[in-house]
Parts: structure tokens; C-alpha cells; sequence
């Protein structure tokens, strides 16, 4: 079932029962849809790589929100951003464990032969595409400096 669908069917739901936060936050998922299948050369579809990055992004805009209400004191706009972004992440596939991370990273270094933090863009490119929907793209760079430093 494809992301636009399973969230019309949720939309109906948070409706009939009222649910006024997921109904924000999936109204956004379905706005940020229709922008991306209207964009010039996306032909009316997009694809599960698409939509996993669209909602990555939704993802991070919500965190830094969240970061700005919470150093304004404004618990009121801070509490509808945690309610959206509940929304959202819940459409995300689970996220990697740190130690699954570790892993998979330290895997892509020996794969692409970097030795030097010189590398980090060889690895980047590499580990953006292969984790992409499975950790935030500030941790993979954080930890990839890491591992290429030591």
C-alpha cells in the first residue's frame, strides 16, 4: 500500500475520533505528497525512495522547530510539533541501533577503501544511499569523522 493511501485511511480514523494532533501532522504527510507528485518531471507518481526522504525531511523540519519553541519557552507550539512528528515517524522504517549502525558504516569503509578522513565524502555518498530512511544524516556524518579519524 503505498504512503498516500495509508495515510488517507488514517485521516479518516484521527477524524472520526477526533484526534485534532495526528489529523495535523497526516494532513502535512498528504500536503507534502501531492507538492512532490506536482513537481515539473515527477509525472504524478513518486516512489517509496521519494517518499521516505519527503518524510525524513518533514522529520527534520519538526525537530528544529522543536528545538526553537523549546529555547522560547513556547510549550504550546513545542507540544504540536512533538504531536506531528509522532505522526511522521511512525511511517518511517525502524532506525538503526547504534551499534547496527556502527556496523554497517565500518562495512561501507572497507567496501569503498577509504583510511583518511580525506575519504569522508567516497563514504557519504556511499552510506547516504544505503541507510537512507535508517539513521539521520548527522549521525551517519558524525559517526563516519569518527571512524575515519581513528
Amino acid at each position: 500500500m503505498s504512503l498516500e493511501l495509508q495515510v488517507m485511511a488514517q485521516m479518516k480514523d484521527a477524524m472520526k475520533s477526533k484526534d485534532e494532533g495526528g489529523l495535523r501532522g497526516l494532513r502535512a504527510i498528504k500536503a507534502e505528497i501531492i507538492k512532490a507528485k506536482t513537481e515539473p518531471g515527477a509525472g504524478g507518481e513518486i516512489n517509496a525512495d521519494t517518499e521516505i526522504k519527503l518524510l525524513q525531511k518533514m522529520v527534520k523540519q519538526r525537530k528544529d522547530s522543536l528545538e526553537i519553541f523549546e529555547k522560547q519557552n513556547r510549550a504550546d507550539l513545542a507540544q504540536k510539533e512533538l504531536e506531528e512528528l509522532a505522526v511522521i515517524e511512525k511511517f518511517l522504517p525502524k532506525p538503526l541501533s547504534a551499534d547496527e549502525l556502527k556496523e554497517q558504516i565500518q562495512a561501507i569503509i572497507s567496501e569503498t577503501g577509504a583510511s583518511s578522513p580525506a575519504d569522508l565524502g567516497k563514504v557519504m555518498g556511499v552510506a547516504s544511499k544505503k541507510l537512507a530512511g535508517l539513521a539521520d544524516g548527522k549521525t551517519i556524518s558524525a559517526l563516519v569523522k569518527e571512524l575515519l579519524t581513528t
